[in-house]
């Protein structure tokens, strides 16, 4: 199997930001030059004023050029940039439909009842897992292919529609390193206080261990914590990561690259 792409591979995926900017870019080289914002906007599915404000920006970076009102082209540094973005996007495609759909083509759920083998199934995310239930009045759907009781894993293809959840958030308590006084440091219940607002806690270091068992409870998570918090926040769970200052950016960074939300309390706030 081919390598994953890299986060500097998937390019113009990575912000809807950059995302925008390709599609306007892209807009403007078919029209130029005559531009209207207004089309550009119907086109992309952002206000005109939001086309407006990015134009002013892919001037000011260089990517185009503006002659008069209403009257725009693409840079030679503007195609370039295309270029390149497009370029990374074909790479990304080319893996997607290589490596991963084959992948994908059969996926696993919970059932929720009972489930027989061809039945059509709506699809729901819950506790991180997806479920699968019988019929079709979900926004996402597909059909099983397996039998399966409830409560059991039960194989799905055939899938149509979008599974709708929101990411979960993260709430991040940070630990004073052991120099600094360490777990002791933290205000008495900044830990217990926080616990039944989130459904995972996860510990990160050793301060951050002794401050959750200090709580009265043993975290579900101490292991590979950098890369379990974003996989469960992407999955609706909320989690509170109770981390270690020395480890606090290894852990925030992925979060922030997968723009899942997160907010770093102070210890002993509310």
């Amino acid at each position: 199997m081919a390598d994953s792409p890299s986060n500097g591979e998937l390019g113009v995926l990575r912000s809807k930001r950059n995302a925008t900017r390709y599609q306007i870019l892209v807009e403007i080289a078919e029209r130029q030059p005559a531009v209207s914002q207004q089309e550009i906007a119907d086109e992309i599915g952002v206000t005109a004023q939001a086309v407006s404000d990015y134009l002013g920006d892919l001037v000011e970076e260089g990517h185009a050029r503006k002659h008069g009102r209403g009257r725009y082209e693409v840079t030679k540094e503007g195609v370039d940039w295309l270029i390149s973005q497009t370029d990374d996007l074909r790479s990304f495609v080319e893996y997607v439909s290589e490596n991963v759909l084959e992948e994908v083509e059969v996926d696993t759920a919970i059932a929720t009842a009972a489930i027989e083998e061809g039945e059509r199934v709506s699809l729901s995310m819950r506790d991180g897992v997806m479920h699968a239930t019988p019929g079709d009045a979900g926004s996402a759907t597909a059909v099983a292919v397996t039998d399966a009781d409830a409560g059991q894993d039960v194989g799905a293809a055939e899938f149509e529609g979008m599974l709708a959840y929101d990411p979960g958030e993260v709430t991040v308590l940070s630990t004073p390193a052991v120099q600094r006084g360490g777990s002791a440091a933290l205000p008495e219940d900044a830990v217990a206080d926080r616990l039944a607002a989130h459904d995972l806690v996860v510990a990160a270091g050793v301060e951050a261990l002794v401050a959750v068992r200090d709580a009265g409870v043993e975290p579900d998570v101490r292991f590979g914590t950098a890369s379990a918090v974003p996989a469960a926040a992407s999955r609706g769970l909320s989690v509170l990561l109770v981390v270690s200052a020395d480890l606090l950016s290894e852990h925030t960074d992925p979060l922030r690259e997968r723009n899942l939300g997160y907010e770093v309390v102070e210890p002993g706030a509310d």
